[in-house]
């Protein structure tokens, strides 16, 4: 499977919205998903600066599948903080 792949995948059919970016069901974070899909099909624009956010899917260890806004995506810790 292909996260990129335009058509959506089977198993996407029963996702449901995931309010916190991780597992509604266990809490697991989507790292540790079996399978993810990511609908750039249909982006949807946030605000005035043409910002996108997607539908981000996953099957989850747990058999749960979910999905979440990728604008509710927890900031990195690998990324660099500004320094002052």
């Amino acid at each position: 499977m292909d996260a990129f792949d335009p058509t959506p995948p089977d198993w996407t059919n029963s996702a449901i919205h995931a309010y916190g970016f991780c597992c509604p069901t266990c809490q697991a974070s989507p790292a540790g998903a079996q399978q993810v899909w990511l609908n750039r099909r249909s982006p949807v624009f946030i605000d005035s600066a043409y910002r996108k956010k997607w539908q981000e899917f996953y099957q989850c260890q747990c058999g749960r599948v979910w999905w979440a806004w990728s604008s509710d995506r927890p900031p990195s810790p690998f990324t660099q903080k500004d320094k002052p």
